[in-house]
């Protein structure tokens, strides 16, 4: 008995001493990489300074204040240099992560990038544009990290065709920018490199999953950045800093060498795709992005995204729109700043000689809990739980990772049980009765009902011979934290992910006074736990961005930036 008991103590004594083994390798790794950055940035600062010394008087304000446009002639007529407007906003950069934290890692060889494009034949669209990109668009040489400690090892072997696209075309990849662990938020914080904060209030988060982009353009600090979007990961952070952002349409962007969460770097169908796009201070900036991005290089490099390039007749058109809009899809009752937003839209587009026709948005509930986060968790959750190496979860995806842990009778029992209460706790119950895919065929059949929901969408608006659409967004920004609290009240973007369409925001207002004491009344669907969580996470906002949402039909990208564009020039007037 005695050998049996040292025994079974040495074993456990082993196992203690291997998880905390393990633990230290994993935090090495992570000093490792941090010290890494740092380093980078170190370096990135004393070239910087050696710039500044050698050509003491380039006047830094007057070129972060240029509209992309517009720097974009001065580069190409040679007024100005690539070499200038690189280490400007390399400096600017520099500044706005040391407030915001939102780089991840400089990109050196765009030192190289600077001589390649002065040997290029011909300038590019984007000749001498400096360009971030989020962490997880694969950069040679480089980690596409998504916030986790097993992507750590090993730096991708090739360019993305989007970088190598965007090299192509004259432009400078300088920065990755930080995001949420695994993506699977609309905050931005991950453990190996830190929270990345709203660079307005830095209480606040710029959203997510790419936050780091929107912390650095809103700072100033870039002047066009890519980032991706499953469910809103443009959208959001577009709204929660002020700035424009686009979901293209699935596929009209490659997304080839690309990691995803399971750390493969290259696309896969799914029935709810992601996509990339552009981010940006205003609209013209994401169609001339746009228009770079769909030539025939990347037609040639990604046989599989259609041949169409883009549609400058469409986007300039001043033809009166035919605009479907609603202010609320009746399933998370937003801020009342961002239902304001629509209907002060709504009339400026009527002032100006569009149609505005009511429109109403069919089955959100049905699109959330049986389409929407079915799709990420059709195994129940498990590929996502295997991302986490060493049990390492930000505090932001803790109720999400729990929940997932939870085995699938103990979910079964929470969904009875929950179940009386659904129109009490309709926010929660999406999330209390997710549900495993139990068999290819249901897989098949859950493929088969967004197909169907699809269909029926378009039927509706086909119906109502809507050119574009006019909705809210969730803003305005959220304190830290809080995103991970309320998943569910992404509906208003992850909508038109499901449904495929393109869609972009656009400032128009910032938050009031009026709107913070009417805040105070805000009850949301029954003024629940959830409902009262939204009305904690918005508190505080006053001066913040407030945005809306414009969406297209399928391939009709131009058209959603033709509305965007719209909106912007109604509210400059203004």
């Amino acid at each position: 008995i005695s050998a049996a008991l040292a025994l079974l103590c040495g074993s456990a004594a082993a196992v203690v001493v291997w998880k905390w083994l393990d633990k230290r390798q994993i935090q090495k790794k992570i000093e490792e990489v941090r010290r890494t950055r740092d380093e980078g940035m170190k370096k990135m600062a004393k070239a910087v300074q050696r710039f500044k010394e050698q050509v003491p008087s380039v006047q830094t304000d007057a070129i972060l204040s240029l509209p992309l446009l517009e720097l974009k002639e001065r580069l190409q007529e040679g007024s100005l240099s690539p070499k200038t407007v690189l280490y400007t906003y390399l400096e600017k950069t520099l500044e706005v992560t040391q407030q915001t934290n939102c780089l991840r890692h400089f990109i050196p060889e765009c030192e190289e990038q600077l001589q390649e494009i002065q040997r290029q034949r011909e300038k590019g669209l984007l000749y001498g544009i400096p360009v971030s990109i989020k962490d997880h668009i694969s950069y040679k040489g480089h980690l596409s990290t998504c916030g986790l400690v097993q992507c750590l090892d090993t730096p991708v072997q090739e360019d993305s065709v989007l970088v190598k696209v965007l090299k192509k075309q004259g432009a400078i990849p300088f920065a990755m920018t930080n995001v949420p662990q695994s993506l699977f938020n609309y905050d931005c914080s991950n453990p190996i490199f830190g929270q990345t904060l709203n660079p307005f209030n830095h209480q606040k988060s710029p959203g997510g999953s790419s936050g780091g982009e929107g912390a650095l353009i809103a700072g100033g600090g870039s002047i066009l950045g890519i980032g991706s979007d499953i469910g809103g990961s443009i959208r959001l952070p577009s709204s929660f800093c002020g700035l424009c952002g686009l979901k293209p349409t699935a596929g009209r962007l490659s997304v080839w060498c690309t990691r995803l969460l399971n750390g493969a770097v290259c696309s896969r169908p799914t029935p709810v795709p992601g996509a990339l796009g552009p981010m940006a201070r205003d609209v013209d900036s994401l169609a001339l992005c746009m228009k770079a991005l769909l030539c025939q290089e990347m037609f040639w490099l990604d046989p599989t995204v259609p041949p169409i390039p883009f549609n400058d007749e469409v986007y300039s058109s001043s033809a009166p729109l035919r605009v479907g809009y609603y202010d609320t899809d009746g399933y998370f009752p937003l801020p009342p700043c961002m239902r304001r937003a629509v209907l002060e839209t709504r009339g400026a587009l009527q002032a100006a000689g569009h149609e505005l026709v009511p429109f109403s948005p069919p089955r959100i509930h049905y699109v959330m809990t049986e389409l929407f986060l079915k799709t990420f968790f059709a195994d129940g959750g498990r590929a996502w739980l295997d991302v986490f190496t060493g049990g390492i979860v930000d505090p932001g995806l803790r109720p999400q990772v729990n929940y997932c842990k939870i085995p699938k009778l103990g979910k079964k029992l929470l969904a009875l049980v929950l179940k009386p209460l659904s129109l009490l706790l309709v926010k929660h119950k999406t999330v209390a009765t997710i549900s495993a895919c139990s068999s290819v065929q249901e897989m098949w059949t859950h493929h088969r009902e967004i197909e169907v929901y699809r269909t029926e969408f378009i039927a509706r608006w086909r119906e109502l011979r809507l050119d574009v659409v006019l909705c809210p967004v969730l803003g305005p920004a959220f304190t830290t934290q809080y995103p991970g609290k309320l998943l569910t009240a992404v509906s208003s973007t992850m909508l038109y992910n499901v449904l495929n369409f393109p869609a972009g925001v656009v400032p128009v207002s910032t938050v009031t006074e009026a709107d913070e004491e009417e805040l105070k009344l805000y009850q949301g669907c029954c003024d629940d736990p959830w409902d009262r969580t939204l009305k904690q996470a918005v508190a505080g906002a006053v001066g913040l961005p407030v945005a809306v949402q414009c969406v297209a039909l399928p391939w009709r990208d131009e058209l959603c930036l033709r509305l965007m564009k719209e909106v912007e020039t109604l509210r400059r007037e203004k």
